[in-house]
């Protein structure tokens, strides 16, 4: 554990390097440790021995380092309270009962990083408890169809069909017919077994192209029971940081918001605000990834923030703990 003193100088220039972007110099901390300039530089090189400073060159000041932002925020950090405009922008839509809880937490993102200049990532899955309320499909060619699911939650998915072959549109339409009267009321845990032991005996006696018409839409279901939908807020926010001013850094940034597979790895499992910094996290060593797990409502998923390491720690853990304690109520 650190001094008193120097959890002080550490929190000073943490919180100064996340406003300014700038390498804090001892001269700059002086009156307000009332310390002179030659203990702070002391201090500062014991705190850059520890590994929680670090500099940027030979005669720069300094900056925290990854282990110096993991202390501060277990350490150092308290929570900041919302201001009264956050508040009331948030309490718009947490309060809008009109809202399904997808599009709540959606909107809500959207003014987080409108408030923070942060990127927003949600990953929605659907809870074993929401149940199919209805199945609708239209034909976009001979081939493709857009089959729209209705969840009792109030959740619609589209997704698309692709059939093999020539099917007529009444084949489908008794097809859909069979789906609704069958897997209406099931729980999403319970659709492929629905589809395999009660859909799949049947259908032969209502279509004609049987079974590339239940190949297809259980390909569809499967597809919609496994995967995340994605939403995503201020992508560019990220980008318009200092710290991602280098064009193959902002390249590499952006193939990787655009890759499912990693932005699905943002996924958190674990309950409370979680904090990865750089290293700790499965999607870039130069950024913060703060996060939480929510289950309201039968919705479950997880909403992020994602920054620099120099992010406003303090600021961010209340803003998504709001969202997560007031979303649903």
């Amino acid at each position: 554990m650190l001094s008193k003193r120097q959890e002080q100088l550490l929190k000073i220039i943490v919180e100064d390097y996340i406003k300014t972007a700038r390498p804090v110099s001892s001269k700059s901390i002086c009156d307000i440790m009332n310390c002179s300039s030659a203990t702070i530089r002391s201090e500062m090189s014991s705190l850059e021995d520890l590994g929680l400073l670090e500099k940027t060159h030979i005669s720069s000041g300094r900056i925290p380092s990854e282990k110096g932002y993991r202390y501060y925020v277990d350490h150092i950090m308290v929570p900041k309270e919302l201001t009264g405009e956050e508040i009331l922008r948030l309490q718009q839509i947490v309060s809008n009962k009109s809202l399904v809880v997808n599009d709540a937490i959606a909107r809500s993102m959207e003014i987080i990083t409108e408030l923070t200049s942060y990127t927003a990532v949600v990953l929605g899955k659907q809870s074993s408890n929401n149940l199919i309320q209805k199945i609708e499909v239209i034909p976009v060619d001979d081939n493709n169809l857009v089959a729209i699911i209705v969840t009792d939650k109030g959740h619609v998915e589209h997704k698309n069909v692709y059939i093999e072959g020539i099917v007529s549109m009444n084949d489908i339409k008794q097809t859909v017919d069979l789906i609704n009267k069958l897997i209406v009321g099931t729980s999403l845990d319970d659709i492929s077994d629905v589809l395999e032991f009660e859909v799949k005996p049947r259908i032969a006696d209502y279509v004609e192209q049987h079974e590339v018409l239940y190949n297809a839409f259980y390909n569809a279901f499967n597809e919609f029971t496994n995967n995340h939908s994605v939403f995503r807020s201020g992508t560019k926010n990220i980008l318009m940081q200092p710290e991602f001013n280098d064009a193959d850094k902002i390249r590499d940034i952006i193939s990787k918001f655009e890759d499912k597979e990693i932005v699905e790895s943002i996924e958190e499992k674990d309950n409370g605000i979680n904090i990865y910094i750089g290293s700790e996290n499965n999607f870039d060593d130069d950024v913060t990834i703060i996060k939480t797990k929510y289950t309201i409502n039968g919705e479950e998923g997880t909403i992020a923030l994602i920054g620099p390491k120099r992010m406003e720690y303090d600021r961010v853990i209340t803003l998504l703990n709001y969202i997560k304690e007031n979303i649903g109520k």
